[in-house]
């Protein structure tokens, strides 16, 4: 074995040893930093990897009151200086009270970040971002104009969004422009392509994810990422940072000593439930808005329970390893860094990964 190698995989371990050990007193004292906001599950697009199949507003969705008050009653018992509101959707900015709901979280001394297809932003809804405080956004661009369009079942997509990427930088206030890819088997041949649109866009960061099955993306499994591709998308990504370009991998799946701490900034960790809490569209309570909900990972409501009480008392199919509850995770020799993977990709009925990339990555 290449002796620098076996010295990188030896701090790599090091680490990642350190961070198990952490993760474990996380678990037993959790920190809220991110807290989602699901403003509404309307969306003007129909994206075929959609994880909630968004297309219209819910009936019993949130109003301006309750979206007011559970600002007010998050400041009131965690404080505003170490939480960051995401705000999302859907597509957020359908919700008609958008601008009341962070307007009055940026009057109360709430940091907030966006996801946003982008499509609706004009250089005034721009201005009237900066205007409510908005810090940061991640815009979704899911390939060249032609596949974008087509993966996201608007025609014009594409242009629209790239104009409001420009919107954005026009108004040049914002602390980080962001654009995330959602990387499948039909689109990972345009890798180059794309990134010569995003290296001729003044953007911060973009953020390359892929393909999971789960939502509508279960009607194409034939746009699952094969191994080659994986290999290919993880060296892509790693080259491209070496070089200097500030692309990342999202935050979707442990990748083993190779690429660990190589295509992301720091070692994977599922969030959910220990860094990160939502609040959806009804009012439920959960942890990552992309897990699938069904009763057990439902922790409440917030027109019923304080979010104080349920982060505190509940939430503990979160806090520990999912690899419990999983035979073949637990006998697997990556399972102390793996810890069963993401809570995003689990089948919650058989108890296993959807998604595990040993023998294609480790």
């Amino acid at each position: 074995m290449n002796p620098s190698r076996t010295l990188v995989d030896r701090i790599k371990t090091a680490h990642l040893t350190k961070l198990t050990d952490y993760t474990r007193k996380l678990y037993r004292k959790p920190e809220l930093r991110k807290l989602f906001f699901e403003l509404t599950l309307q969306c003007n697009e129909r994206c075929f990897h959609c994880g909630s199949s968004c297309t219209a507003a819910r009936c019993d969705e949130l109003c301006l009151d309750n979206w007011l008050g559970v600002i007010d009653q998050v400041k009131a018992d965690f404080g505003t200086s170490n939480i960051q509101l995401c705000i999302t959707g859907g597509e957020p900015l359908l919700n008609p009270d958008f601008f009341a709901i962070l307007s009055h979280a940026y009057a109360q001394g709430f940091k907030w970040g966006m996801t946003s297809n982008a499509t609706l932003i004009t250089p005034q809804v721009a201005q009237r971002l900066a205007d409510v405080g908005m810090g940061t956004i991640s815009v979704s661009i899911d390939g060249t104009r032609k596949t974008h369009d087509e993966l996201r079942g608007l025609p014009g997509s594409f242009d629209r969004a790239i104009r409001g990427i420009q919107n954005l930088i026009d108004v040049g206030t914002f602390k980080a422009i962001q654009v995330t890819t959602v990387i499948n088997h039909g689109n990972i041949g345009e890798l180059d392509e794309m990134f010569g649109i995003m290296d001729n866009l003044d953007i911060d960061s973009w953020r390359v994810i892929n393909l999971e099955p789960i939502g509508r993306a279960l009607l194409r499994p034939d746009l699952m990422l094969t191994p080659d591709d994986y290999r290919r998308l993880f060296d892509f990504i790693r080259n491209k940072r070496a070089q200097g370009f500030p692309l990342e991998y999202g935050c979707s799946h442990y990748l083993g000593l190779e690429y660990e701490a190589e295509v992301r900034e720091w070692y994977w960790l599922c969030n959910a439930g220990v860094y990160t809490a939502s609040i959806m569209s009804n009012g439920d309570i959960g942890a990552c808005l992309d897990i699938e909900r069904r009763p057990e990972t439902i922790q409440g409501n917030i027109l019923r329970d304080r979010l104080r009480d349920v982060w505190d008392n509940r939430f503990e199919l979160f806090r520990h390893d999912l690899s419990d509850s999983c035979a073949e995770c637990r006998t697997c020799d990556h399972v102390r860094f793996c810890r069963g993977d993401a809570h995003r990709s689990w089948d919650y009925d058989a108890n296993r990964p959807l998604v595990c990339l040993k023998g294609t990555l480790f």
